[in-house]
């Protein structure tokens, strides 16, 4: 399972993810990457272009956040379940390598519904290392 603090909830900030992330496919998955930025550092309270700065990025914290879309084009509702459980399995143990304040979104292809742990593992390390270079 993957903690609380570590998951990505609001459709919010899954669309902001995938429009402006990075993002890298392979043939199981596709990633999309939104790292922040320096200027992307909270600012006092008090200054009047504070909601304008933090808006551009999920919510800000130190932890990296993951969130995960796998569709009915990969199966029914017992082969998505699956591959939802694999890719949190093998996201969780990835957690400490993202960068802090970072947010994930794994969409799952069709070719996942056959795919092994180590398959996805595969494609999910290949597509990191393009994504984090």
């Amino acid at each position: 399972m993957l903690p609380a603090a570590n998951r990505l909830t609001r459709s919010q900030d899954f669309g902001l993810v995938v429009r402006r992330g990075r993002r890298a496919g392979r043939p199981r998955l596709v990633v999309h990457a939104l790292v922040p930025t320096p200027a992307a550092t909270p600012v006092a309270a008090d200054d009047a272009t504070a909601g304008s700065r933090t808006s551009a990025q999920p919510t800000l914290d130190v932890q990296s956040k993951v969130g995960f879309v796998v569709s009915k084009a990969v199966g029914n509702s017992v082969v998505r379940h699956r591959v939802s459980r694999r890719l949190r399995h093998v996201v969780r143990d990835r957690l400490p390598g993202l960068p802090p304040g970072s947010s994930l979104v794994v969409r799952a292809l069709a070719p996942a519904a056959t795919a092994s742990s180590a398959d996805l593992a595969a494609d999910l390390d290949a597509a990191l290392r393009r994504l984090l270079r």
